[in-house]
């Protein structure tokens, strides 16, 4: 598998019921999602703004196991940030709906 150029930004979130799982802030779905991913279910869109308020942030351990599929298995090149930037999702967003 080929490894992809482009950084990727991922939030890793932690949930009670879910577990671990991954947001792509600057992958924009729709006009209020993001591309999420989890080791059940795969890709996906998921609310930003819900996730956070609902989850707590991962810790290094807690997503270790899901970065390497990410960037092993999946082919992502990630940079982990702990959460997106208002600017960046803004022209992300306008970018997908221009």
């Amino acid at each position: 598998m080929e490894k992809d150029k482009h950084i990727t930004e991922v939030v890793f979130r932690f949930d009670k019921t879910y577990g671990v799982y991954a947001l792509f802030p600057y992958e924009i779905e729709n006009y209020t999602s993001c591309l999420s991913y989890a080791h059940v279910g795969q890709h996906s869109a998921a609310n930003y703004n819900h996730c956070v308020n609902t989850t707590r942030p991962a810790t290094e351990a807690e997503y270790k196991d899901l970065f390497n599929e990410l960037e092993n298995s999946v082919g992502y090149k990630l940079k982990v940030v702990k959460k997106m930037s208002y600017q960046k999702w803004k022209a992300a967003h306008d970018e997908a709906f221009k």
